[in-house]
């Protein structure tokens, strides 16, 4: 243990803390804008200084250790003033139009600069303005950037892909696309990390919430919402609510109070492609056709964008199966749109969903008998979702908690586990045991799939199951740079696996990066949680036994990969424009 001094408090710590980790400890907050633990610890900011007794120049507090004996200042005058003028450079080099910004409210820069109670800019105001395409999902700011470099690192560090990069010198220095490049050009998943780690809003999802407005206005529109499994763990944390108050049912009802027509739980589509990539699974896998290659999931489209550009020789392995956000605007431009007597064109499909890369997604095309556009009209974030419940002005006390429109309503525990890392492989197996063998596995059967966390195993969830003579050999893998380490062990014949499921964001769609933002916490896994207490209360736990699903497939699409399931639930992956 280490023994030293913090702000007049005798505090002991372990070896190798940090100074700012010391502090934390003992309830000193050091604030800080560039500083990611085990990511970017490069004191680019310096915000986070402080006084060492005896020492002339002031310190890091975020990269250095703590050493016995010290005595240190968090908030001396030397310290204050030194502080405010780094912020008040900063701030002289930023878009400091708050009212405008994505951000406001929740900005890591605005709250230091308000409690430094910085009122005046006293340095001439030089803004970089950098063109960008307002039509990509991600959106840069470069006058709002603060060159931290967390997106650089987040990018290279966790998400192997490079995607960022500094460039310039001296006071010119600032950050862009690696290679310079447009953003178009680059092999950008479309995960959105860099956007949940920006400490301002230099990085954001392109707001579609005005596309909503516009299509609840107009009459000759029907406004079919669905909501995706994570959005439910993660979208109470910007409006108060206890976790176990912030349910899909109040979702609804707010998608309901805005003005859509129809709104739906996304876990029913969630059960409809676990029947459909549950299946194409046994036919792969007893065919032989997986016995060099395994099958991949094809649920994440950050994860289709990664492998299309980073390990193009393996896209065939992918299932073929949409997603469920996918799925469920196919089925709403056909089956439900017969339902209810309209044509395709009128049926105006929204997705509330925890990722940016699912705003990319739907560019993809349906094609259908008469009808050819898209599945999907418009996806807003998690994040957008309570800027328009809040543009609504409801009040989250009055919303209650109901129950999604027939005939798709049902959705099981298997559809809501979709949300978290490992939770598509063990929905796919259990309903996969149950096609084997004709009757349900045995309560968490496949838990073995669970991941134990973004770090453990490098983030891969190795199991392999027995039923009867058959073994299915398994994988799961969150985060692109963990992603990237498998495949080039697949790749190498180092492992081999049957199936393999890859989600894009570290912990899976509950860390997606369009859900709520709180700079410097990790909250993939305790969402991941709460889904999985979701499920363990649900009534039906296996896909197969939605008797909602039972009946599309009774009424409309026979049998899982029927003909009619292939022309509308199911893609060919292409390469070209990821």
């Amino acid at each position: 243990m280490v023994n030293l001094t913090i702000d007049g408090k005798a505090i002991s710590v372990e070896e190798n803390t940090t100074i700012m980790e010391a502090a934390a400890q003992n309830g000193i907050p050091i604030p800080k804008l560039c500083y990611l633990k085990g990511i970017n610890e490069i004191a680019a900011c310096r915000v986070c200084v402080v006084e060492l007794e005896g020492k002339e120049k002031l310190i890091t507090s975020c990269n250095n250790i703590a050493k016995d004996g010290m005595v240190i200042y968090t908030n001396s005058p030397k310290v204050r003033k030194h502080r405010r003028t780094t912020v008040e450079l900063i701030l002289s080099q930023h878009d400091c139009q708050c009212v405008t910004c994505s951000r406001s409210g929740n900005c890591s820069l605005q709250k230091v600069a308000n409690d430094l109670n910085i009122l005046e800019i006293p340095f001439k105001m030089q803004l970089e303005k950098q063109p960008w395409n307002k039509q990509f999902p991600l959106i840069r700011n470069s006058s709002k950037c603060i060159k931290c470099m967390r997106c650089v690192q987040v990018c290279e560090k966790v998400q192997g892909l490079g995607v960022w990069d500094v460039e310039g010198t001296g006071s010119r220095t600032t950050v862009n696309v690696a290679g310079h490049k447009k953003i178009e050009e680059a092999a950008c998943s479309l995960c959105g990390q860099c956007i949940t780690h920006c400490p301002v809003g230099a990085l954001s999802a392109r707001d579609d919430t005005e596309k909503v407005w516009d299509a609840i206005a107009d009459k000759d529109k029907i406004v079919v919402a669905q909501v995706a499994p994570a959005v439910r763990a993660a979208w109470g944390e910007e409006l108060g609510f206890e976790t176990e108050e912030a349910t899909v049912g109040k979702i609804l009802d707010a998608l309901k109070k805005m003005g859509a027509d129809y709104v739906f739980d996304t876990t029913f589509s969630a059960d409809l492609t676990i029947m459909e990539e549950g299946t194409e699974f046994l036919h792969r896998f007893t065919s032989g056709e997986l016995k060099d290659r395994p099958m991949f999931t094809s649920c994440c489209p950050g994860w289709l964008r990664f492998i299309k550009s980073q390990f193009p020789h393996l896209v065939k392995q992918l299932s073929t199966a949409k997603s469920p956000q996918q799925m469920f605007g196919a089925v709403m431009k056909s089956y439900f749109a017969e339902k209810l007597g309209v044509s395709p064109e009128q049926v105006y499909t929204v997705s509330v969903m925890p990722c940016v890369a699912k705003k990319g997604e739907r560019e993809m095309e349906l094609f259908y008998q008469e009808y050819a556009g898209h599945d999907i009209d418009a996806v807003i974030t998690t994040r957008e979702l309570v800027k328009m419940i809040r543009s609504a002005h409801i009040s989250p006390d009055t919303l209650e908690d109901i129950e999604s429109d027939r005939p798709m309503q049902e959705g099981t525990g298997a559809g809501v586990i979709f949300g978290a890392t490992g939770g598509v492989m063990e929905a796919a197996l259990r309903t996969a045991y149950y096609l084997l063998k004709g009757e349900n596995p045995p309560e968490d059967a496949f838990k073995a799939v669970r991941s134990q966390g973004f770090n453990a195993n490098n983030g891969v969830q190795e199991a392999e199951f027995a039923i009867d003579d058959v073994k299915v050999r398994t994988a799961v893998v969150s985060g692109l740079g963990n992603a990237r380490a498998l495949l080039n062990k697949i790749d190498n014949g180092e492992v081999h696996y049957d199936f393999v499921e890859v989600m894009a964001c570290p912990g899976g769609c509950v860390g997606g990066g369009g859900q709520p933002i709180h700079d410097g916490e990790e909250r993939a896994f305790e969402r991941g949680k709460n889904l999985y207490d979701l499920d363990v209360k649900s009534e039906h736990r296996c896909s197969h036994e939605n008797r909602d699903i039972q009946a599309l497939y009774a009424e409309y699409f026979e049998k899982p990969e029927s003909h009619k399931a292939h022309m509308l639930l199911h893609t060919e992956h292409r390469l070209e424009g990821f």
